[in-house]
């Protein structure tokens, strides 16, 4: 049935990601679940209960992950440091904590890929070599916001957040200033709140990973970034209505486009090419975003008086690599 194979494809992506143990999970979760409440409503999802969609798949994961977090299930909390999780752990976790369960299924997942401001380092580096004015930041799709505070993050070496992709190509060597930076999401969250949140959607064999966002959390309490509930078309249309003069507005996100609702895509288009913008006051936008090849595309797009876009390469989705091959297209 559709339900089981969205598991077993979602258990195919976590294993081209790096996490084999959410993929077990994902595998043994396809085949074992099969009566009970928390079995009923997920194979009787009613939607695209696949990574397309609702996500069906993480949302269960991510319940379990924050069993184990919160220390609420001691059990599979000592099967998830072994990495040998069984079904029969794992539908005892489903059923003692059938609850907790059922209200982690209510809500879409959310993550906040800490390890994409890689990109978003090398984009605002390369922007700096096009035009030398402090940057004005819009997210779309800021979730908690942790990758509005990227120019806070450090490439390779240093202390806090420290970002170490395997990076192909040339580093960008500019720099940059932040004047400013605000973000929107239909369901954003506190990074002061929600932090079991977005460490639960972390895949739990993901060590590093973890490790990265437990610090833009703690980054993120010293600097909290606003993000805005609300439309990314409304939302964007109503903040480039206006130049800005003596600021690169600096438009991005990654990973977040596919998810956008089709008039809400058209409204976002149609506010990037029609906002005024000119040497005074530019418009940039950078996406990091899937296109059907290897990994996601890096797209970057500036008008100053002229429009110029280029391809920057391709990244991993979740940073783990970065092919940096900056390019004019026409």
């Amino acid at each position: 049935m559709a339900v089981r194979d969205a598991f077993r494809d979602q258990a195919r992506s976590c294993r081209d990601l790096g996490s084999p143990l959410t993929a077990d999970i994902c595998e043994t979760l396809a085949d074992a679940l099969q009566d009970g409440p928390i079995a009923r409503r997920v194979l009787g999802w009613q939607g695209d209960a696949t990574s397309r969609g609702d996500s069906v798949p993480l949302r269960l994961c991510g319940a379990l992950h924050a069993l184990v977090l919160t220390g609420r299930d001691p059990a599979l909390a000592s099967a998830y440091t072994a990495r040998n999780v069984g079904a029969d752990l794992l539908l005892a976790a489903i059923d003692a904590h059938r609850d907790f369960v059922l209200d982690w299924l209510d809500s879409p997942p959310q993550t906040n890929e800490v390890a994409r401001s890689a990109v978003l380092i090398g984009a605002a580096r390369f922007l700096s070599t096009q035009c030398d004015l402090p940057l004005s930041l819009l997210e779309l799709g800021a979730s908690a916001g942790l990758n509005l505070n990227f120019d806070r993050y450090h490439l390779f070496t240093g202390s806090g957040v420290v970002l170490t992709p395997e990076w192909r190509g040339d580093v960008p060597q500019g720099s940059f200033a932040v004047a400013e930076r605000c973000g929107v999401d239909l369901n954003p969250l506190d990074a002061r709140a929600d932090g079991l949140r977005l460490m639960a959607y972390c895949w739990a064999d993901q060590e590093a990973r973890l490790a990265r966002l437990r610090a833009a959390l703690d980054l993120a309490r010293t600097h909290p970034a606003r993000v805005d509930a609300g439309d990314a078309g409304a939302w964007l249309r109503d903040r480039l209505a206006l130049p800005q003069p003596g600021r690169l507005r600096l438009v991005f996100h990654t990973v977040a486009a596919q998810y956008f609702p089709p008039a809400t895509a058209t409204m976002v288009a149609q506010a990037l090419e029609h906002s005024p913008a000119d040497a005074a006051s530019p418009l940039a936008h950078f996406g990091m975003e899937a296109d059907g090849g290897h990994g996601a595309a890096l797209t970057l797009t500036l008008r100053d008086g002229d429009t110029r876009r280029w391809s920057l390469g391709r990244a991993d989705f979740h940073g783990r690599w970065i092919d940096w091959q900056p390019r004019p297209l026409a």
